[in-house]
């Protein structure tokens, strides 16, 4: 493991300013809920039927962020009628979205940044449907996760007939990464699975920061073979009073659990590849690794 004071930190102990496009994610996200308060205080808001209407007349504007085109190749990009397109290429210009350019309809900068806002909201709007079983899951009150970095993420959520869905998925790429770090609110598996803490004690260079109790209860179920893989430099073992959900850091890949309260068993796993999405890993994990404390002792099981 690396030494204690982690390289992904500043000298005050906390996550460096991230690349320009995470910290446009994180202000976003940390300005959203005072949007409203912002617009109403400009004394300007947007006509919801003409917020309606761009949405509606999305798929237009996006073929146009490609390249210019003419209304014949407006119909067969979007596969309309001649109607159709006469309507939509007719709106796009009373509103000065689009001007004409040698017979081509070609976005003002006005419509290309209205055309992009109209892609990012479909694409949140889906990431937040798919992601609903993990956005029900974890912590309500957590600021930091956003949405926008897990747009094409894989999402496992247990079934009735295979409640184990997502703690397979979790295992089967721990068990192809050489390095593992991460936080979880609760055990990362189940602790009767034996073949993975085999492979966290014995095989992977592993950090995680747990819950005491947490740890307390992985010291009673394997005192040895843990003390072995902390000795061995294979573990390491940090604690922290509170935690929000369970972030896995992987060779290639990040994820996130949610878990039933009630069970403990993972409910559903969120992982990607997306180097956005590792940027915002990296960052919330040093935020947590600061405020957590490593495991200098074995735990005191004999109270």
């Amino acid at each position: 493991m690396g030494p204690e004071q982690d390289d992904r930190l500043d000298d005050d102990g906390r996550p460096p300013p991230g690349s320009p496009v995470l910290e446009a994610i994180l202000e976003n996200e940390r300005n959203r809920r005072y949007l409203g308060e912002r617009l109403d205080a400009a004394g300007d808001r947007v006509d919801t039927d003409l917020l309606g209407d761009i949405v509606r007349h999305g798929p237009v504007l996006e073929v146009l962020l490609e390249e210019p085109l003419d209304r014949r190749e407006i119909e067969a990009c979007l596969d309309v009628s001649r109607a159709t397109s006469h309507r939509y290429t007719q709106w796009v210009d009373e509103q000065g979205f689009v001007e004409k350019v040698d017979g081509r309809f070609q976005l003002t900068w006005r419509g290309a940044v209205i055309a992009e806002e109209v892609l990012r909201f479909e694409a949140n709007v889906r990431t937040a449907h798919r992601m609903t079983p993990l956005l029900d899951a974890i912590c309500e009150d957590h600021r930091d996760f956003v949405l926008e970095p897990f747009v094409d993420a894989t999402i496992t959520v247990a079934e009735p007939d295979d409640p184990y869905k997502p703690i397979e998925r979790f295992i089967a790429l721990v068990s192809e990464s050489d390095t593992f770090r991460g936080f979880n609110t609760t055990h990362m598996a189940p602790l009767i699975l034996g073949e993975f803490h085999q492979q966290v004690f014995e095989e992977t260079d592993t950090e995680i920061v747990y819950l005491p109790h947490i740890v307390e209860k992985l010291f009673e179920t394997y005192p040895e073979r843990a003390q072995e893989a902390i000795d061995s430099g294979h573990l390491a073992l940090r604690t922290r009073d509170e935690l929000p959900y369970g972030l896995a850091l992987l060779d290639d890949r990040v994820g996130i659990g949610g878990y039933d309260e009630t069970t403990g068993l993972m409910q559903v796993f969120v992982d990607t590849d997306a180097p956005i999405a590792r940027e915002w890993a990296e960052r919330v994990y040093a935020s947590v690794r600061a405020d957590s404390s490593p495991l200098d002792a074995k735990p005191d099981l004999s109270r």
